[in-house]
């Protein structure tokens, strides 16, 4: 148990802050407290609220920001199989659990062998993220309609800086993963010129297409 309480608090701090991020730079780039609140609480899911923010921020449709939440999410679906029986039968704590899945939560609760301590990781650990990630979220936001101007202290470059430090594991982990992004990262930059704000995002997704490859002799 206080391994899991351990564990928790320091993922939970860690998140708490890339949340005051989340809040300070939705804020300075014009996006009402209660629609950032709304989406931390609603949506609780730090990248895609990033993207989200990020692309309607560059002038991008919502429907591309809403695309590139769902598809930057889709990897939830085999989360869900994952740790189903940590998350519960009974419908109320699937709907409650459900929300919770974030990558942290799942992390842990599939490094636990017994069931009883991957069930006890996954809502200790899912609930701490929940609730600092949300005061994270707030403090950030009014801290941030404290600053006149927030993008010459460098805030502006907390969107790509927090999407960088949550893909950085799997970087380093799999060159599978870096070879996706890599792909992905050359596509959106071809891109860029000539499609409208929000979709050369979605075109990195294309990346994809080299996932499962065997690296090159040399690579």
């Amino acid at each position: 148990m206080a391994e899991d309480v351990r564990e928790a608090a320091a993922i939970g701090v860690a998140m708490a802050v890339v949340g005051a991020s989340f809040g300070a730079v939705a804020e300075a780039k014009g996006v009402s407290l209660l629609l950032i609140m709304a989406m931390s609480l609603l949506v609780f899911a730090g990248s895609a609220q990033f993207l989200a923010v990020g692309v309607m921020a560059a002038g991008g449709a919502p429907i591309a920001a809403v695309l590139g939440g769902l598809l930057v999410n889709a990897r939830h679906l085999p989360y869900g199989l994952a740790v189903g029986d940590a998350v519960g039968r009974s419908w109320p704590r699937r709907l409650l659990g459900t929300h919770l899945m974030v990558d942290q939560a799942v992390a842990t609760a599939t490094s636990r062998t017994d069931p009883k301590r991957a069930r006890r990781a996954y809502w200790l650990v899912g609930g701490t993220l929940f609730v600092l990630w949300n005061v994270g979220t707030l403090l950030g936001a009014v801290a941030g309609g404290a600053v006149p101007d927030p993008d010459r202290l460098g805030v502006d470059a907390a969107f790509p800086a927090a999407l960088l430090a949550m893909i950085l594991p799997a970087l380093r982990a799999a060159g599978d993963a870096r070879r996706v992004a890599l792909l992905g990262s050359v596509l959106a930059l071809l891109a860029t010129p000539w499609l409208p704000p929000g979709l050369p995002v979605l075109i990195a997704l294309f990346g994809l297409a080299v996932a499962g490859r065997p690296a090159r002799a040399g690579a």
